[in-house]
């Protein structure tokens, strides 16, 4: 049969006698074309749109085969059409299909597994097509709630527009040069450094450290390492009085008036511009302003009664030499406008043994300039950037002594000296103290004749006052300022108080009455009691003592109990015994009468199920679901111990993977592999832990005595349900979803209904969770595991291999991660 004639067949047969695609039919459809290669390909897509709008137009749900059918035909297109001999260019731009992303991912997938699909359909459709014109085509899936519509993930190309109406693919005429842009890798934007913390932000935050961080950089250098067309001179503005002219400059001439005329000349290699009537004129090493004066000054000898404008067109180019200790030394050919700072951009600057703060300046042989980067850098003072002028040099030389200042001062750096620098210089270099420096102790390390390293410290406060006492700093020396973290004057206060935490207090001066009121008095369950804990340093060691307060007393002001505190002091004021009203547990679900209960000291489970009026005739008692704060609490903390473990390994492999990445592309894959990571932490982190107990549960006389009728806690929760009627599949099969509960089906059975395992399924690894929180895996199970039977609700569970993706092979808590992820995100 043609392949035409064929694909009319289906057609024709894909509609009901009204003339309607109809369920049944499309899914034949879609088995029917997924085996063969339409020759008119675009045709067929239509129809396979018509056929979805159809059906979403009946409020139908789409089948994962037909969907995924027709991802197998657009597909075969693509591979139909790469088996076309080549056209003239002209013939391949109107044959091109529209290359979108979804295609080209699903290619492969789809040609290698379109016969497996067919079949899934086929099995899926006979096996309840005496049910699909009665109800929901998914309930005949063994799904009871039917499938959310994949209208969200379906390709844009065949999404519905807003009020039904469909979209249908546009097949344009699409330039080749479009097409190729399309494809063109893209180069990843540099990633902007991660920024650290500032010490006043650490000191906020209360991470502060009483050591000194010093991993500080040499001053300025990191200026340098942007891209350098980011500081290319800007040669589109106005010329500047002062420019210079030379061989290569563009002057634009106009005249009006009396005389009218235009010209645009050029300065030779002589330096000499050819102007008409005047003749030739020397303008080299002119000034631009020098330049307007001659040229007015020359017309005015041959006309009168005019009006002249002179201007500036493109400006020439010229070389200079950047050397000495530059990132990259060497010839330049840079913009006339360009001045010295300009240039040692376009060289990346002086490298890490160049100094910053004589850069030289050299034309003619003799150095006109030394500039001083930590002018720029510092204050802002740009009035030695001279503008180049040809054959400058620009001369680095070699770095002069360096010292280091870390800690609390603004901008902590490696600085270049300078002259002599005194302590408090370099301080007022890097920006002077941060609000929490501690004057008191200044910390320097210095070499000594290159032989031996000494430490010594000195008093701020002291060398402000004496000048005398305000040291010369060497070279490579390093300074520490440190912080006012460890020199507190306060007490905490916890317990039965409106605010508990840290207070001020003078020692010997501040008492318990005065403290009692600035946190803000005590809570109504507050006892009359409160304990003084208060340490003593000697030396012998640390000695501690009790006080009992009686508040009542302090509050009337007697002294043996409204006694002064001291810093360091811990105040706890106890709460009432049993102050609480009542404790409560939550019941719902199938009992005759849910709701919250209040509960006595030592109730147990079964007294509360008599209280409720014992289960309904619905109950269905394996799948209870108990949960405990408590339980939740600890839970959720392994949780995220393990989540944090596994975020540290990630970081540090990302960090050496860009760190030794050598082309863009590397750098793209790399970034790709960062965004799947930040999203399956995100994913982790959005998981909360349920705090389920597993109990089981049985009839009312037979659970009251047994182990599992436990004590109840504050806060408990209690849902008996109706019997479920689906076993989910999840994980790494073909179609993970919700399968009809039968009696007689296995682990098996369940498994062939949702498409078999995918190739990178773990297969080893399955377990179920069970209906009542319990887990078993397939090690367990035993060689009949796969033909175990199981109960109403379970879960079976298909994990992905992880060497499928690269960068969780290393990862070692990964795979307890995802167990606990299963079991204490609620899958079950």
């Amino acid at each position: 049969m043609r392949p035409r004639m064929f694909l009319s067949g289906i057609e024709a047969f894909g509609h009901d006698r009204n003339g309607d695609v109809s369920w049944n039919n499309a899914n034949v459809i879609c088995i029917m074309l997924s085996l063969v290669r339409p020759k008119n390909y675009y045709k067929d897509a239509s129809f396979m749109k018509h056929s979805y709008q159809q059906i979403s137009i009946k409020n139908e749900n789409i089948t994962p085969p037909f969907f995924l059918s027709l991802i197998a035909i657009m597909s075969q297109c693509h591979c139909e059409e790469a088996k076309r001999p080549k056209q003239s260019d002209n013939t391949l731009k109107t044959k091109r299909l529209p290359r979108s992303l979804w295609s080209l991912a699903m290619t492969k997938l789809a040609l290698k597994h379109s016969l497996i699909l067919a079949f899934t359909s086929i099995s899926i459709m006979f096996g309840s097509v005496s049910h699909l014109h009665a109800q929901n085509p998914m309930s005949a899936q063994g799904l009871p709630q039917g499938m959310p519509s994949i209208q969200g993930q379906l390709p844009q190309l065949f999404q519905l527009q807003q009020g039904g109406q469909q979209q249908a693919p546009e097949m344009k005429e699409q330039p080749q040069e479009r097409l190729e842009q399309e494809v063109k890798p893209t180069v990843p934007a540099a990633k902007p450094a991660i920024e650290k913390a500032s010490e006043f932000e650490k000191y906020i935050s209360g991470k502060i450290s009483s050591t000194v961080s010093t991993d500080i950089k040499q001053f300025g250098y990191d200026l340098f390492r942007q891209p350098p067309a980011t500081f290319a001179p800007v040669d589109n503005v106005p010329v500047g009085p002062d420019y210079v002219l030379g061989p290569g400059d563009e002057i634009k001439i106009t005249v009006w008036g009396k005389v009218e005329g235009q010209w645009s000349v050029f300065v030779d290699r002589d330096g000499n511009i050819n102007l008409p009537k005047v003749g030739i004129l020397g303008v080299a090493g002119l000034t631009f302003m020098e330049l307007k004066g001659l040229v007015q000054k020359e017309f005015s000898r041959y006309f009168t009664g005019f009006e002249m404008n002179v201007s500036m067109g493109a400006l020439r180019t010229i070389r200079v030499y950047i050397v000495g200790n530059a990132e990259r030394p060497g010839a330049y050919t840079v913009s006339s406008f360009s001045t010295l700072v300009n240039a040692l951009f376009e060289a990346g600057g002086p490298n890490k043994t160049g100094t910053m703060r004589d850069i030289q300046l050299k034309r003619n042989g003799k150095t006109i300039v030394h500039f001083d980067m930590y002018d720029l850098l510092l204050s802002g003072d740009k009035t030695k950037d001279m503008r180049l002028m040809p054959e400058d040099v620009i001369f680095i030389p070699p770095v002069g002594p360096l010292a280091g200042i870390a800690g609390n001062v603004k901008s902590p750096a490696i600085y270049e000296l300078k002259d002599e620098m005194k302590l408090l210089d370099l301080i007022n270099m890097a920006g002077g103290l941060t609000g929490i420096a501690f004057k008191e102790r200044v910390q320097v390390q210095r070499i000594e004749a290159h032989q031996f390293k000494t430490i010594f410290e000195s008093d701020l406060i002291e060398i402000e006052k004496r000048a005398d006492k305000n040291f010369t700093i060497k070279d490579s020396d390093l300074v520490r300022i440190f912080s006012v973290i460890d020199t507190k004057n306060t007490m905490s206060v916890s317990g039965t108080v409106a605010v508990p935490g840290e207070y001020g207090v003078v020692s010997g001066v501040t008492r318990v009455r005065d403290i009692i009121s600035l946190v803000g008095g005590l809570l109504y369950y507050a006892s009359n009691e409160a304990e003084l804990t208060r340490v003593k340093v000697t030396q012998t060691g640390p000695e501690m003592e009790r006080f009992v307060l009686d508040l009542s007393k302090v509050r009337d002001g007697d002294p043996k109990h409204n006694i002064p505190l001291e810093v360091n002091d811990y105040l706890f004021v106890r709460a009432v015994p049993e102050w609480r009203l009542y404790k409560t547990v939550e019941m719902s679900g199938e009992v005759r009468y849910p709701g919250t209960y209040t509960i006595v000291k030592g109730e147990r489970l079964s007294s509360l199920l008599e209280r409720a009026g014992g289960f309904t005739d619905r109950a269905y008692l394996p799948g209870v679901v108990f949960t405990r704060k408590s339980v939740q609490e600890l839970q959720q903390k392994n949780l995220n111990d393990a989540i944090d473990r596994l975020e540290q390994q990630l970081l540090s492999q990302s960090s050496i993977a860009m760190q030794t990445a050598l082309t863009p592309e590397e750098a793209q894959q790399h970034k790709i592999v960062s965004d799947q990571q930040n999203a399956l932490l995100a994913k982790m982190r959005a998981a909360k832990a349920q705090g389920r107990m597993v109990i089981r549960f049985d009839k009312l006389e037979r659970f009251k005595g047994s182990i599992y009728d436990i004590e109840l806690e504050d806060g408990d929760s209690l849902n008996i349900p109706a019997m479920p009627g689906s076993i989910q599949v999840l994980g790494s099969v073909y179609n993970p979803t919700a399968f009809l509960y039968d009696p007689k089906a296995t682990i098996s059975r369940y498994l062939e209904k949702a498409g078999g395992t995918t190739k990178y399924a773990e297969d080893d690894d399955t377990f179920v969770l069970k209906v009542d929180g319990s887990a078993i895996s397939r090690r367990q199970g035993g060689v009949f595991f796969m033909s175990s039977r199981l109960e109403p609700g379970d879960t079976i569970v298909i994990p992905e291999q992880v060497e499928r993706i690269a960068w969780l092979r290393e990862v070692k808590d990964i795979t307890q991660i995802i167990f606990q992820l299963a079991v204490t995100a609620g899958v079950v």
